[in-house]
């Protein structure tokens, strides 16, 4: 089996939902990031969280933290970056890094398993996941092997992530919706605000998480 690393994004400002850390909010019992990395733990080995600001308020997690490979907040790619240059240490012999939100509790348990699958064995590429017919770019494999270029490309200012695959070999995955005791939810719907927190743990309460 492909080794795949995990990265964890949470470099994000959580503006909508008023600020703080949204990834520490607390549904069903534990902070959302929790369900998160358990559900990337069965997927990825190793996982990393990349986060900005003081370390130490993740310390619980027992996971290792990295910034951004940015200074100004660029978004998912500068993330993706630090997540690679990450890898390229501590899992040497993956190909690919697998990125996933940390505000998106209930996402696919086969979700490296459909991106890998999507490549149909192509590489250097980009994997992204899909759901009713919209792409999730921070769900996602990338390839170590175009880590070189995406420090190019954030230093010429490129933000956007579809700016930056559009320029190489990609590929899609569609996922359907979750089924939560016969009620269809997109699996990667996420908690970015007050009231979606909220709508994840009323999720939680119709039956088993998928």
């Amino acid at each position: 089996m492909e080794k795949i690393a995990g990265v964890i994004l949470a470099g994000g400002l959580s503006r909508r939902m008023g600020g703080g850390d949204k990834a520490l909010r607390v549904l069903n019992g534990k902070p959302l990031i929790g369900h998160v990395i358990e559900r990337l733990h069965e997927q990825a080995d190793p996982i990393v969280l990349n986060a900005n600001g003081d370390p130490s308020r993740f310390s619980a997690f027992g996971l290792s933290v990295i910034p951004d490979a940015t200074q100004d907040f660029a978004g998912p790619l500068a993330g993706v970056l630090a997540g690679l240059r990450w890898a390229a240490t501590a899992a040497p012999e993956a190909r690919f890094i697998v990125t996933a939100a940390c505000d998106t509790p209930f996402f696919p348990r086969d979700l490296v398993e459909r991106l890998l699958g999507s490549t149909d064995g192509a590489y250097p590429c980009v994997a992204v996941a899909a759901s009713a017919g919209r792409t999730h770019p921070v769900f996602a494999l990338w390839p170590a092997a175009l880590a070189g270029d995406l420090a190019l490309s954030l230093e010429a200012g490129t933000r956007k992530v579809q700016d930056w695959t559009n320029r190489h070999p990609h590929f899609i995955a569609e996922f359907a919706f979750a089924d939560f005791g016969g009620y269809l939810v997109d699996p990667f719907f996420n908690a970015n605000k007050p009231e979606e927190l909220a709508e994840a743990e009323r999720l939680l309460t119709m039956g088993r998480m998928p």
